[in-house]
């Protein structure tokens, strides 16, 4: 199970019992894989302060979420080819997601601790705003070769109706520059036969070119004066005449056009999956400190100051999910005894106590959900 809860409790000698009670129960009845989350005696400021940050840090987070998961998918529009390969290459500092989860320690160089909590927010949200920015610079770029080149490459799919003749015709199939002949190009389905003799007259040859399923491709050479008798006749049996005018220069600009596509877009793979790879690292160590400080906020306003307490990373088992909040509730209850009580009794209606539309509990508690990254 890829969800996670992060979840803080005080600190003091009783609450280190619950954590160890907790642990046990957990562990013994297969609840729970737990682990301690560190995180560093950073500066706190006022407590106005805080209770303001705690909104920013609430909307960083959903907008830093957002951003891996834009690129995660991405990477997975990207990998077109190889999807079954993407996960593999959503890392964070180089290893898996839930390693470095599990082991996470605050990175001291990018987000110095000694700074007020708001310059270290306000680095975070800076840093994955400008991978966004980028994200859809870099994106909007490959997506418009893709795009031209998927255009093109569209024209030469489908049936001999609506497909292009660019590949398949050549100079020869032509008579060229004569005052009174012409080459048409005609598509006969396959249901009428190809006795083009039986519907026009004055003409002086025919040859098939290409074939598909549905019919067949046919040169007509005729004289000029007969075109527009032809066509008619060729409407009356059904038959496609094709609007084409043979023009090297053009033909040769249409394949060198999906050529130079073609080498652009293999150019810009590498280089974009690359710089994808890297930003996706960034963005997630990034989310995941905004955690860390939503934890360490949300914990000084939740129990107060000095700035006492402990967090611990929680993967719980999928088919105990009820049964383990019914245990953290019993545990930590202490902590808010109200809370608790209208957890343990959804019906009860308590005023001033709005946790219709949150999750609130006694404890600290914030989810991280790994499988809005699943791009399988």
């Amino acid at each position: 199970m890829s969800e996670f809860w992060l979840i803080s409790a005080p600190g003091d000698k009783t609450n280190l019992q619950a954590w160890e009670r907790m642990n046990t129960v957990t562990s013994k009845s297969n609840l729970s894989s737990n682990s301690k989350f560190h995180i560093p005696d950073l500066k706190v400021g006022t407590l106005d302060a805080l209770v303001g940050l705690s909104d920013e840090l609430g909307k960083l987070d959903s907008f830093a979420e957002s951003v891996i998961k834009k690129i995660a998918q991405y990477i997975g529009e990207v990998m077109e080819d190889s999807k079954d390969k993407v996960q593999e290459n959503l890392l964070a500092n180089g290893v898996d997601l839930i390693s470095y989860l599990t082991r996470f320690e605050w990175d001291m160089a990018k987000y110095p601790i000694k700074q007020p909590l708001k310059n270290i927010s306000e680095a975070l949200a800076k840093q994955v705003t400008q991978i966004e920015t980028d994200l859809k610079t870099r994106s909007a770029a490959y997506n418009n070769i893709k795009g031209n080149l998927e255009n093109l490459e569209k024209k030469t799919m489908g049936n001999l109706l609506t497909r292009t003749l660019a590949d398949i015709v050549h100079k020869e199939d032509f008579v060229l520059n004569s005052e009174y002949l012409i080459t048409l190009l005609v598509v006969v389905p396959k249901h009428k036969g190809f006795a083009m003799s039986d519907h026009s007259s004055g003409f002086a040859s025919h040859r098939m070119i290409a074939e598909d399923a549905e019919g067949g491709l046919f040169t007509v050479t005729l004289f000029r004066k007969v075109m527009d008798d032809f066509k008619a006749k060729a409407r009356e049996n059904r038959f496609m005449v094709r609007e084409f005018y043979y023009d090297e220069k053009e033909l040769k600009c249409e394949k060198e056009e999906l050529m130079k596509l073609a080498s652009d877009k293999k150019q810009q793979y590498g280089p974009l999956l690359r710089w994808l790879k890297v930003n996706f690292s960034e963005a997630f160590v990034a989310w995941i400190h905004v955690k860390a400080l939503r934890v360490f906020v949300e914990s000084v306003l939740r129990y107060g100051l000095p700035v006492n307490f402990q967090a611990m990373l929680l993967q719980p088992n999928r088919k105990s999910v009820k049964r383990l909040r019914d245990v953290l509730n019993v545990v930590f209850k202490h902590l808010d005894e109200v809370a608790a009580a209208s957890i343990m009794d959804p019906g009860m209606d308590i005023p001033g106590l709005q946790l219709s539309n949150q999750e609130y509990y006694p404890y600290v508690y914030f989810k991280i959900d790994l499988s809005l990254l699943d791009c399988s």
